[in-house]
C-alpha cells in the first residue's frame, strides 16, 4: 500500500511544549483511519502538523510527497492543494450560495475556465448527494447538509487525503452517521481518511483502525 502519510519518530509540538512524541505510523491510498484521545491529548496539533500549520523539528514526517521537516513556506500551498480539510465548525462563507463557495477555493487554487470549474463542483457536491442544494446558501442548509458542503469543498482538488478535524462534533447521532458514511465511501474511492473523533459510537457502528492519542504517544490498534 502507497503510503500517503508517514511519520516516524516525529515529535508535535504546540508553540515551545511538546505534545507527543516518538509518533510513528503510516497512511496508506483509500485507507480510513480513526484518530481518537481525550480533549488536549493532542489530536488537533497532530493534524495541523499533518497540514503544515505546526512545524516537524524532529523525526520525519511526510505527506502527499513533501517532506515536512524540509518544506519551505512557499510549497505550502502546493501541499494543502493535495490535502482535503475538514473542520468542526464547516467554515462555510455565509455571504454567498454552496456554488460560489466552492467556485471561490477553485479560482484561489488556479482553475480558471468556468465549464471545467462548473464541472467540478458538480462532481464533488454529486459525490456527498448535494447536487440540488447548490444554488442554497448556507444558513438555509442543515448542520448535516453544510457538513456536506465542507467536505465537498475539500474534495474539489481530487486530494490524496482529507483530514477531518471532530467532522461530526456539532451534528446529531443521526447525521452524524450520515457524515461517517461519507467519508467511508471517500476512503473506498481511494482518497485516505484521518478522522479525528469523540463519538465512540460512530467507531462501534463502523469499526476500522484507530490511532490514539495519549500519554504523549500515539498507540495503533484496531476494532474489528
Amino acid at each position: 500500500m502507497d503510503a500517503i502519510i508517514e511519520l516516524k519518530d516525529a515529535t508535535i509540538y504546540q508553540r515551545d511544549n511538546i505534545v507527543l512524541s516518538d509518533v510513528t505510523f503510516s497512511i496508506g491510498k483509500g485507507e480510513f483511519v480513526y484518530l481518537i484521545g481525550r480533549t488536549g491529548s493532542g489530536k488537533s496539533s497532530l493534524l495541523r502538523t499533518l497540514y503544515a500549520e505546526l512545524p516537524v523539528y524532529d523525526g520525519t514526517v511526510n505527506v502527499a510527497g513533501f517532506d515536512l521537516t524540509e518544506i519551505t513556506r512557499k510549497e505550502i500551498p502546493y501541499l494543502r492543494r493535495k490535502l482535503g480539510i475538514v473542520f468542526q465548525d464547516f467554515q462555510l462563507l455565509d455571504d454567498r450560495d454552496v456554488e460560489a463557495n466552492l467556485e471561490f477555493v477553485l479560482k484561489a487554487t488556479g482553475w480558471y475556465d468556468e465549464d471545467e470549474i462548473s464541472e467540478r463542483i458538480d462532481l464533488v457536491l454529486d459525490k456527498v448527494g448535494l447536487k440540488d442544494k447548490r444554488k442554497n446558501m448556507p444558513y438555509n442548509l442543515s448542520g448535516g447538509e453544510r457538513q456536506g458542503v465542507a467536505i465537498a469543498r475539500a474534495l474539489l482538488n481530487n486530494p490524496d487525503a482529507i483530514l477531518a478535524d471532530e467532522p461530526t462534533g456539532n451534528l446529531d447521532p443521526e447525521t452524524a452517521l450520515d457524515v461517517l458514511k461519507m467519508l467511508l465511501r471517500i476512503a473506498d474511492s481511494g482518497t485516505a481518511v484521518l478522522m479525528a473523533t469523540h463519538n465512540y459510537g460512530l467507531i462501534q457502528k463502523y469499526p476500522g483502525r484507530i490511532l490514539k492519542c495519549e500519554n504523549h504517544q500515539v498507540v495503533c490498534s484496531r476494532v474489528e
